[in-house]
C-alpha cells in the first residue's frame, strides 16, 4: 500500500500484483487501514525472520536423523511449482520420487536402492490448463521455472517433454493421452509459449489423475521441509505393477517397478490402514484393481509376538 496524489487529492492505493487499486481518498479510516497494513507486514517480516532461523537451526539435526530423503534438486522443483500455487491443482508428483511421501506418511524408511533415481516426474493434469493472467509464470513457463532453479536446465529438443542440466538430472513433464489421439484437444503445456515444455501423452496416466491424492510433508537432503502431492499409495502400487507386466517395459526397470510397487502395498496396507478392495479406487479400470490379490499374495504377514534382541 502507498498514498499517491491524485487531481490533488490524497488517495491510499493498494497494488496486487500488477493491479494498482484506491481504497479512498486520505481520512481517519483509510489511515487506521494503512497503519495496520504497515504493521502487519512488519510483525509478518519479524515471523519469517524467526521461522527462518527455526528451520536453518534444524536442518541439520533432520539430516544427523537419517530424515533428508528427497533429492535436494527435486525439493527444490517442487518447492517453487509449489510457490506458483501449481502443486496439487495441475501438477502431481509421480514416479519414484512419490515414494517419499509414502515413507513420511508412514513413519518408515524404503530401502534406499529402490527410490534411488536421477530424475523427477510431473503429471499434468490437462484438463486444469492456466492462462499466464493466473498463473504467475510470468514470461518464461515452466521451463522458466526449472532454470529458475538451475540455468543450465534446457529442453532437450525443440517442444520437448523433458529438460536436462549441465548434471543429466532430467524432468520429465507427463499428461494422460487422450481417449481419441487424433481429437486430442487438450492443451499440450502448462503455457501457449513456444519454448514451454510440451506434456508428453502416456497410455493409463488417466488412471492416475482421477485417483484419490495423498499430501505429506517431507524433508529433503539438507533436512529442510518439501510438500509433496502425490496419488493415492494403492493407486500407484497397482499402475507399477500393471507397468512392470508391459510387454515393452524393459527388464531390469519391470523388475524395479515390481519391487516398489510390493514396497508401497505394504506401506498403504500395513501402516496407512488403506484397503485394496475400497471404493476409492474406482478411477482405476477392473483389470488393476482385480490384480490387487496377485501383487498381494507375495507380501508376508508381520511377524507377531515378542522378538528377542540381536545380542
Amino acid at each position: 500500500m502507498r498514498w499517491g496524489e491524485r487531481s490533488g487529492t490524497n488517495y491510499l492505493l493498494r497494488k496486487i500484483g500488477k493491479t494498482e487499486t484506491s481504497l479512498g481518498p486520505r481520512n481517519s479510516e483509510t489511515e487506521a487501514i494503512y497503519d495496520a497494513f504497515i504493521r502487519g507486514r512488519a510483525d509478518n517480516k519479524d515471523r519469517l525472520t524467526s521461522l527462518s532461523a527455526k528451520l536453518d537451526a534444524f536442518a541439520p539435526v533432520n539430516v544427523a536423523m537419517g530424515l533428508g530423503r528427497v533429492p535436494t534438486i527435486a525439493a527444490r522443483i517442487v518447492r517453487e511449482c509449489d510457490d506458483r500455487r501449481l502443486m496439487g491443482q495441475h501438477l502431481v508428483v509421480v514416479g519414484t520420487n512419490a515414494i517419499y511421501a509414502y515413507e513420511v506418511s508412514a513413519g518408515v524408511h524404503v530401502d534406499s536402492g529402490l527410490v534411488a533415481t536421477g530424475d523427477v516426474d510431473l503429471l499434468f493434469d490437462a484438463r486444469r490448463h492456466i492462462s499466464l493472467a493466473v498463473s504467475g509464470l510470468g514470461a518464461t513457463g515452466l521451463i522458466g521455472i526449472l532454470q529458475k532453479i538451475d540455468r543450465s536446465f534446457a529442453p532437450t529438443n525443440s517442444r520437448s517433454f523433458r529438460a536436462a542440466n549441465r548434471d543429466g538430472y532430467l524432468v520429465d513433464f507427463i499428461r494422460p493421452e487422450a481417449k481419441d489421439p487424433i481429437r486430442d484437444l487438450l492443451p499440450p503445456a502448462l503455457t501457449n509459449l513456444p519454448d514451454d515444455l510440451e506434456g508428453a501423452p502416456i497410455f493409463g496416466l488417466a488412471w492416475l489423475v482421477n485417483s484419490p491424492k495423498l499430501e505429506a510433508v517431507a524433508i529433503d537432503e539438507r533436512g529442510y521441509p518439501v510438500r509433496l502431492v502425490v496419488i493415492d499409495p494403492r493407486a500407484f502400487a497397482l499402475h507399477k505393477a500393471w507397468v512392470s507386466r508391459r510387454q515393452d517395459r524393459e527388464p531390469i526397470k519391470a523388475a524395479r517397478d515390481l519391487e516398489q510397487a510390493k514396497a508401497v502395498a505394504i506401506i498403504a496396507m500395513r501402516y496407512l490402514s488403506k484397503s485394496f478392495d475400497s471404493p476409492d479406487l474406482t478411477a482405476l479400470p477392473k483389470e488393476l484393481r482385480e490384480a490387487a490379490p496377485k501383487l498381494l499374495q507375495d507380501i508376508e504377514t508381520p511377524a507377531t509376538g515378542a522378538t528377542k534382541p540381536n545380542w
